[in-house]
Formats: C-alpha cells, structure tokens, sequence
C-alpha cells in the first residue's frame, strides 16, 4: 500500500500565532516534527511532506530538506488538509497519515504503529494512545488546572476501538481509591495527536460537515466516530516526555522545563 505522511502546519492560531515556527530551546516545532517522522520512517516506504496556507512556514520546511505544499487557507482541520495535500500527488495514496505539526514529542513507535494497524488490520483510522499511570494521570490534572483545552484522552474499549475522545478526562473514576490501594493498572488512555486514515476513510470525513460535538470540544475526530467509521486507538508506549501538544504558552515552558531537566529528544 502506497504511504503519505503529511505534518499540517497552518500559520493563524489564537492561542499561538504561526506556531508550526515557534521555537523550544532553540529548535522550531515544525523542524522538531519533520525530524521525529524521518527517524519513524528510516526503515518504512514512504512520501513526507508540509502541507501549510503560508508560503513563510512552507520556506521553513524545505530549509529542513522537506517538501512542502500549499493548501486552502479556508481548510479548517488538519486532516483536511492533509487530504488537500493527498490529492495533489501523482499517485493516490492508499494510506494518510496526519501527523500534527503540534506534537513532537510523540512516543517513538506511534506513526509506525499507526502504518502497521492500517496494513495489517481492516479498521477505518488509527490513532496511538498511551495509557497513564496513577502519577502521570496526577501530574495531567495538575497540567489542566493551567491549560484546560490541552491534552485529550480517549475511551477505549477492550478490543482496542475508540469508543469516544475529550478534552476532559475520562472516564470519571467512582472508585479510585479503592483501584490504587488495590494496585490496578490506570484505566485513562492519553490520545496522541497522530492519525492514520484510509483514503475512503479521510474522503468521507472532509465531506461531511463539522458536527456540534466536535465543535464544542474542538477535536475533529469526533467527526468520524458521528460517520460510523471505525477507529483503532492503537496502544504504544509512552514517550520520553509524557506530554501533549503545544497549544499554548504554558505548553511550550513546560517543554522546555522538561529538556532542562533531561535532555533534548531531538539532539539524542
């Protein structure tokens, strides 16, 4: 199956105007994203490519060594517009995967974890999740306190389809006391913003229009779920930085607070 791996990168953002250039200890998310995808990639057949709406973030990408697209300033998601980017290839791919610019400081196995559900299993999307222990589910809700709209976990259920997604935590916990003096395992799944589609699959998401639910809580894979189309919310390990996107100011200190305290990912 043919293979595209697409990091939107759009440039207007309320919370962080032209992030994709955006630096963290000196390196910008956008090289930080093309790097961690090349390193997934060394070993996997495959097309990478900047989809973006400014000609200034598309000069940054190929400053890295990466082509770059430009794609409708009016497309509002990021699948959307790495399906705009889709279509501008040669050949049609078989598989898309979105690869958010915002997130990179992804668990290391997520993208071809991702490749790998899509190739050998006949679910719809694929998406990573990362299952939180009992300290790094204390250390999210703490994270919340600041950035409420950072972050998202994911309701998965035993045969490891995504049943639902929110920027709250989920599912509420009746019992938690009782499950840490009894030693059992977290049951939050932390999703990870990386998404792997069929080409149906992502066609019939960018012809639908955004539903209520997915406007309310700002995440477009709400979308598919409302479709019926299958998602499989592939579990992976976590990563040397247990965090999620960059969405905000206090995202990017945390970051770099984090690489102060142990290493760059990007320089290892």
């Amino acid at each position: 199956m043919s293979l595209l791996v697409v990091i939107p990168a759009r440039g207007p953002s309320t919370r962080l105007p032209m992030k994709p250039l955006r630096e963290i200890a000196g390196v910008s998310l956008l090289h930080r994203t093309i790097a961690f995808a090349r390193r997934a990639l060394a070993e996997i057949d495959a097309t990478l490519v900047v989809a973006t709406d400014d000609p200034r973030i598309a000069a940054h990408a190929e400053a890295a060594g990466c082509a770059a697209v430009m794609t409708d300033p009016a497309i509002a998601s990021g699948s959307g517009r790495a399906l705009a980017a889709a279509r501008l290839q040669a050949e049609a791919p078989a598989i898309i995967v979105n690869l958010q610019g915002d997130a990179p400081f992804q668990p290391a196995d997520a993208l071809t974890a991702v490749v790998a559900a899509l190739r050998d299993g006949d679910m719809d999307v694929a998406t990573p999740v990362v299952q939180l222990s009992w300290d790094t589910l204390d250390a999210f809700r703490a994270h919340k306190w600041a950035a409420p709209f950072s972050g998202t976990t994911c309701v998965r259920a035993a045969d490891g389809r995504a049943l639902w997604f929110s920027k709250t935590i989920l599912p509420a916990l009746r019992d938690e006391s009782a499950m840490r003096r009894a030693g059992l395992p977290c049951p939050v799944w932390r999703h990870v913003g990386l998404y792997g589609y069929r080409r149906a699959a992502l066609e019939a998401f960018e012809a639908a229009p955004p539903t209520e639910l997915e406007q309310l809580e700002g995440l477009e894979q709400l979308r598919l779920l409302e479709l019926g189309l299958r998602i499989a919310a592939v579990e992976v390990a976590p990563a040397v930085f247990d965090m999620s996107g960059i969405d905000t100011e206090v995202d990017i200190a945390r970051a770099e607070a984090l690489i102060a305290a142990h290493g760059d990912p990007h320089c290892a």
